[in-house]
């Protein structure tokens, strides 16, 4: 990955792993030694804020009133352009419509272009009852912008397909294939084993290196926890984002 890359992730349904994504991407850069500059501006559920290591910066875009104050989003811009680091964006799914309508009113990626940022968007698609939103959602990223899209495939909640179709056999991946960087799968794996211990890691907030070095988890978990993590990282080397 180019080191002027700005990472926003955005869905718009939540729950789906949109946060577990942006940690898996944050964690990559840190496992290859780049510098890496991560945001919190998901105000209800600061999820990727609560891993320490990322110390990601918060950003508060609630106004006085409680509601969701779109100028807010202007800290973020500034601290974008005042570094030249990668950056992890986690935006939350209650702002995907005002950080959507922002970043298009503004010509917030066209600007971060001319300034020589590298912009990357990033959707998450899910299996189950979340597969429907969670397409609206990428498909809207897609039509709205023209920057690169990273769909990251979570099939934590079952396989994600659309009557029987995989998501790179689907007309929307065929319209948008051009616009598409990368294609990230996660796979759960066995429930009782593989996916208890992803659950378990992330209920603690630890990333895959934290929760490899920690006697908290037996050699087996261990062991399963660098295999899902191998699988990831060297599915984003593959990947050419």
């Amino acid at each position: 990955m180019e080191t002027n890359t700005i990472n926003f992730v955005l869905q718009g349904r939540g729950g789906v792993g949109k946060s577990f994504s942006a940690a898996l991407l944050a964690q990559y850069l840190m496992y290859r030694g780049v510098p890496v500059s991560c945001y919190d501006t998901d105000p209800v559920n600061d999820t990727f804020r609560q891993y320490e290591v990322f110390a990601a910066q918060r950003i508060n875009i609630l106004g006085s009133d409680n509601n969701i104050n779109a100028r807010a989003f202007d800290d973020l811009v500034a601290s974008l352009l005042a570094e030249s680091k990668i950056a992890v964006i986690d935006n939350g799914a209650s702002t995907f419509v005002p950080m959507m309508a922002y970043l298009v009113e503004n010509h917030v990626i066209e600007m971060l272009h001319d300034a020589g940022r590298r912009v990357l968007l990033h959707s998450v698609l899910t299996g189950g009852q979340a597969l429907d939103d969670t397409r609206s959602g990428l498909k809207s990223l897609l039509e709205t912008h023209d920057a690169p899209v990273v769909v990251w495939i979570n099939e934590y909640f079952g396989p994600v397909q659309k009557d029987g179709v995989e998501f790179t056999e689907s007309q929307l991946y065929e319209r948008y294939q051009d616009r598409i960087r990368g294609v990230i799968r996660i796979s759960r794996g066995n429930a009782d084993t593989f996916g208890k211990d992803l659950e378990l890691m992330l209920e603690k907030k630890l990333t895959f290196a934290e929760a490899i070095a920690s006697e908290r988890f037996g050699i087996m978990p261990r062991h399963r926890l660098k295999m899902i993590r191998d699988d990831i990282f060297q599915q984003l080397e593959t990947s050419g984002i």
